[in-house]
């Protein structure tokens, strides 16, 4: 087996950029992540249209499944979602304490009626401020409206749907009732102001009705105009179609209403997320690597194959040449050998030559001592 060291022109770092798209489909209180139908899955802790952040049990029974443990001692370790007093209740020392790797995500809606509490748009303020820049409309309070006092709706995407950021004008957001598109607000003009683009005339097209903040992942909507005016049971109550309302019923129970099964909602965009991958380059160079450790490798027919030499001082085995399997359509003809072996894997060590990863090739490459080749190998960070 031969080992080489990498050079430093044979790794190479890269960050890749991706825009993955995603989708979220609101309907009858229920979300579909990227169109998907819901399926029967065997983890129930994990609800349709969410996302599991772990996915360790989404496939096990109940007595199978998999979470970490602690022992309850004189350290006082826990798990963030144990406070003191509950984890005193539940566990004495010497106890395992158990978590759970069932976490799962989704998008939420809330609604804020005019001069309401709202403590996740207070929460919001200093990013809302330093986006106005771009835009007065985002700006917490200002001529266009009074974030802390006018009504509200407020779509949060928690980031690991969308990773470093939401990419710039590719949000959409789309209004249905009775599967009739009523509205469309889209970020054309890749500044954060969510623009009703259509129907085309429709009431309050070209208007803005929200701001989209791409790191945060918080879509504020503040649109109050009529889209339509058919009543519908907004959380028990009667109202129309408005932006402000966009959402509504998102991971609600339904069954007690009669007509906002009638409105759907979808929420589309990209991310911008970066991955860093390291290249390495393994060389396989001219007259190298035409050695193998295989058994095959050498010829047992010849006549060395066993034979050794012995004293009071030594022993030699004698030389086994490798086996001559250079092709050749002359059956009389004994070509000459020519040394070659076949690379199926290349093998990653450290410094203290512990194998830590290797590659294997699809097919075996045949390596002649004329031949040279050089194999990437990719391995994302």
């Amino acid at each position: 087996m031969a080992l080489f060291k990498f050079d430093k022109d044979d790794i190479f770092i890269n960050t890749l950029e991706a825009y993955p798209e995603t989708s979220f489909y609101i309907v009858s209180g229920n979300v579909y992540l990227d169109n998907m139908p819901h399926l029967g899955q065997t983890n129930p802790d994990v609800p349709n249209g969410y996302l599991s952040l772990y996915e360790l049990n989404n496939d096990k029974a109940a007595g199978q499944k998999i979470y970490p443990e602690l022992l309850k001692d004189w350290q006082r370790q826990n798990f963030k979602y144990y406070t003191e007093a509950s984890l005193n209740a539940q566990y004495q020392y010497g106890d395992t304490i158990v978590g759970s790797y069932d976490l799962s995500a989704s998008i939420t809606v809330d609604k804020f009626a005019e001069s309401s509490s709202r403590r996740k748009i207070n929460s919001l303020r200093t990013s809302l401020d330093h986006h106005s820049l771009f835009s007065k409309h985002i700006a917490y309070n200002s001529s266009y409206g009074n974030k802390a006092s006018q009504e509200l709706g407020l779509v949060s995407i928690p980031s690991i749907f969308y990773g470093e950021r939401i990419k710039k004008g590719t949000v959409k957001l789309d209004y249905y009732l009775s599967g009739t598109l009523i509205g469309t607000l889209q970020d054309i003009g890749y500044n954060g102001e969510l623009i009703q683009t259509g129907p085309v005339d429709s009431t309050g097209s070209g208007s803005i009705a929200g701001c989209i903040l791409y790191k945060e992942g918080a879509v504020v909507l503040t649109g109050s105009w009529t889209l339509d005016a058919t009543s519908l049971a907004y959380y028990g109550g009667a109202s129309v179609s408005r932006w402000t309302q966009f959402g509504s019923g998102l991971h609600q129970d339904m069954s007690t209403l009669t007509t906002l099964p009638s409105a759907s909602f979808n929420l589309a965009f990209q991310s911008v997320t970066h991955t860093n991958t390291l290249m390495m380059m393994a060389h396989a160079k001219y007259g190298e690597c035409n050695y193998s450790n295989n058994p095959t490798y050498k010829d047992y027919s010849h006549p060395n194959n066993g034979v050794s030499l012995s004293s009071s001082y030594s022993f030699v085995e004698s030389k086994v040449p490798p086996k001559n399997i250079t092709h050749t359509e002359l059956t009389d003809v004994t070509p000459p050998l020519s040394r070659e072996t076949y690379i199926s894997k290349i093998a990653l060590y450290d410094k203290e030559k512990n194998l830590i990863g290797y590659a294997k090739v699809a097919t075996p490459v045949r390596k002649t001592e004329d031949r040279q080749y050089t194999f990437k190998l990719k391995l994302d960070l």
